[in-house]
């Protein structure tokens, strides 16, 4: 008995030394490729062919470009649909969980009837034919999913989020207009930089790089008007940052994460796979990452030269002798002198390499047009329910034990 007892606690062992090796081989298989992609990114922007730089600029810019061009796939693919569906939502509100419940109750019946129906063929004890058998089959596990929608309702109903979330209803409207009126200046402000650059830069070439604004843009208005008064610019920037993050957020949510036509995992209230969290947690700091460039995009000036201004001599109009001067301050621009003007390095960073700035140009065509697409598609779709996400059919009877409102 005592061998016994020693032989199973040895095999339990061992079973936990395997499980531990086995997890130890695959961190260090992702932390191995992660490594020599680090590395092949490296290497490339330091062999590019550009001039010669002082330092390791290129190779890291190159880097962060590239983690950056990932970013900007994010950033079309969630952040845009992010910006029109939250506010959307918030507008149109929920369902009602009385009516949804009511509607539950028909659909649960009407399922019950056809159920009935099919096994009223087989009472004289003829067997079902398979076609009636896969019926069967597929109203049975629909009956089981309106049944968990049935008790998930139940729950919501008798919650006090949902009641709160009712009494909110006036602030949530108002909130959902804030945010698709921001949602809007953005999408102008963007349009705008991307219209100036076609018209006023020299083209692919070049990257689309302009030194100056020559359309009025609102937001790079905005921005260097607050930039004199600390840190007003900086606060803008962060709620700019923190807006992104969170129209991300529902976009991820709204639409699961994707790899191209592929599904790999839904975003559901606690039912989330860890998995899935290191993925959200990755396209978040990739979106982040690309917000760099989003605001260089949606304030150029400011990010170009900021609030510098150089002095001008001007000749004096009431004058006789003619060499009568006055200076004046102007705003820097392409213009500019290049010892009273600088160009900031978080600029010079992001434009080290023309085909980055050229693939970051028409993404930001393909972020507006995601945005409208994004944005009809949340006009015309209905109000979501109460306990979205919650109830799928691929879940099984043992996940709503786990659930807890």
């Amino acid at each position: 008995m005592a061998d016994q007892q020693l032989l199973a606690e040895s095999a339990l062992g061992w079973s936990i030394f395997t499980c531990i090796l086995l997890q130890v081989k695959n961190a260090l298989k992702y932390t191995v490729g992660f490594a020599i992609v680090c590395v092949v990114l490296l290497l490339i922007g330091a062999f590019v062919p550009l001039e010669p730089p002082p330092d390791g600029l290129p190779a890291l810019s190159f880097s962060i470009s590239s983690l950056t061009l990932i970013g900007m796939l994010a950033v079309i693919t969630y952040t845009a649909y992010g910006m029109s569906v939250l506010p959307l939502n918030l507008i149109k509100g929920t369902r009602s969980v009385q009516y949804e419940r009511l509607e539950n109750t028909e659909d649960i019946d009407d399922v019950e009837h056809q159920i009935e129906k099919l096994k009223s063929k087989c009472v004289d004890g003829r067997p079902l034919s398979s076609r009636d058998r896969n019926n069967l089959h597929e109203l049975e596990g629909k009956l089981q999913v309106l049944q968990r929608k049935g008790r998930h309702l139940e729950i919501a109903e008798r919650n006090c989020c949902t009641k709160v979330g009712s009494a909110l209803r006036p602030l949530k409207i108002l909130l959902g207009i804030f945010f698709i009126l921001v949602a809007l200046l953005f999408t102008v402000a963007l349009f705008i930089s991307n219209l100036d650059k076609a018209l006023h830069s020299a083209g692919i070439s070049s990257g689309f790089i302009i030194f100056g604004t020559n359309l009025t843009n609102p937001l790079n208005e905005l921005l260097l008007a607050l930039q004199p008064v600390f840190p007003l610019d900086y606060i803008l920037i962060t709620v700019i940052t923190m807006y992104f993050v969170v129209t991300s957020m529902a976009g991820i949510r709204n639409m699961g994460i994707w790899f191209f036509w592929m599904r790999l995992y839904k975003i559901r209230p606690k039912k989330t796979r860890p998995q899935a969290l290191l993925f959200l947690c990755m396209i978040l700091l990739l979106i982040v990452l690309h917000t760099s460039y989003m605001i260089y995009s949606l304030a150029p000036q400011y990010v170009m030269y900021g609030s510098q201004k150089y002095l001008v001599q001007m000749p004096s109009a009431g004058s006789t002798s003619g060499n009568a001067t006055f200076a004046t301050t102007r705003t820097c621009d392409a213009d500019a002198p290049e010892d009273q003007c600088t160009v900031t390095r978080s600029y010079l960073f992001l434009h080290k390499f023309w085909f980055f700035s050229t693939i970051y140009y028409f993404g930001n065509w393909a972020f507006i047009g995601a945005f409208l697409i994004g944005l009809v598609v949340s006009c015309c779709r209905g109000k979501k329910s109460v306990i979205e996400g919650e109830v799928e059919a691929d879940d099984s009877d043992f996940s709503d034990d786990e659930y807890v409102h």
